[in-house]
C-alpha cells in the first residue's frame, strides 16, 4: 500500500504537537497534585511531622485504589466524572483530565517513597531548631530528595507518554490517534510504524533529559 506522506506529514506533525501538549499539561498539573498528596502521605504517616492517622489512612487507601487501575479501564470508569468536569468524554481535554488523575496518584506514591529515604536525624535536627513543618518540607525535605524525585518524575513522564498514546482510543488526538485512524484502521502498517518510532524517540529523549537533570541535582 502506497502512503501519501505529502498529505499525512502535516497530520503527523500536528499529532506530535498534540502529544507534547497533552504530556506537558499532565506532567505539570498532575506533578503538582502528586507532589502535594505525596508530601501529605509522608507528613501524616506515623511519626511524621504532621502525624494524622485518619488523614493518612484516607489518602493511602485512595492512592492504593486508583494507582493500580489500567489507564484504558480508568478512561471508561471515570466517564461520568469526565463528563461532569470537562463536558465530554471524548477528545483531547477529556483524555488530559483522566491522564492527570492517573498520573497524580502514581506521582504521589513515588514522592512519598522518596521522602521516606531522607535521614530522619536531619528532620529532627531541624525541628529542634524550631523549624515548622512547612519550612522543613520546602527547604529541607524536597531539596534533600530532589535527585531521586527527578528520576521518579521521569519514570512517570514515560508512563504519561504511553497514556497519551492510549488516549487515541477515545479520539484524544496525538500520536495514538494518528496510529489508530491512519494506520491500524486502514491497515497501513507503515504509518503505525512511524508513529511508534516517534513515540520511542520521545520516550528516549525524556529519559535522557531526566537522567541528566537528576545527575546535576545529585552533584549539588
Amino acid at each position: 500500500m502506497t502512503t501519501n506522506w505529502d498529505k499525512l506529514r502535516p497530520v503527523l506533525f500536528e499529532s506530535i504537537g498534540t502529544t507534547v501538549y497533552m504530556v506537558v499539561i499532565t506532567l505539570v498539573v498532575g506533578g503538582l497534585i502528586g507532589l502535594v498528596v505525596g508530601t501529605l502521605l509522608y507528613a501524616t504517616r506515623k511519626g511524621g511531622i504532621l502525624q494524622n492517622t485518619a488523614a493518612y489512612t484516607v489518602l493511602n487507601i485512595l492512592v492504593n485504589i486508583v494507582r493500580p487501575i489500567p489507564f484504558i479501564i480508568l478512561l471508561a470508569a471515570l466517564g461520568p466524572v469526565t463528563l461532569a468536569v470537562v463536558g465530554r468524554t471524548i477528545g483531547t481535554e477529556a483524555a488530559i483530565f483522566v491522564m492527570i488523575i492517573a498520573s497524580s496518584f502514581a506521582i504521589a506514591r513515588i514522592v512519598e517513597q522518596n521522602l521516606v529515604t531522607v535521614d530522619p536525624g536531619v528532620i529532627e535536627a531541624a525541628r529542634a531548631m524550631g523549624a515548622g513543618p512547612l519550612r522543613i518540607i520546602v527547604t529541607l525535605l524536597i531539596p534533600e530528595a530532589l535527585g531521586p524525585l527527578i528520576l521518579g518524575y521521569t519514570f512517570v513522564l514515560i508512563g504519561i507518554v504511553d497514556m497519551s498514546a492510549m488516549a487515541g482510543t477515545i479520539g484524544g488526538g496525538g500520536l495514538g490517534d494518528f496510529a489508530i485512524v491512519y494506520g491500524y484502521q486502514r491497515f497501513n502498517w507503515q504509518v503505525t510504524l512511524v508513529a511508534t518510532l516517534v513515540i520511542i524517540l520521545l520516550v528516549q529523549a525524556s529519559q535522557f533529559f531526566g537522567n541528566w537533570l537528576a545527575r546535576k541535582a545529585l552533584r549539588r
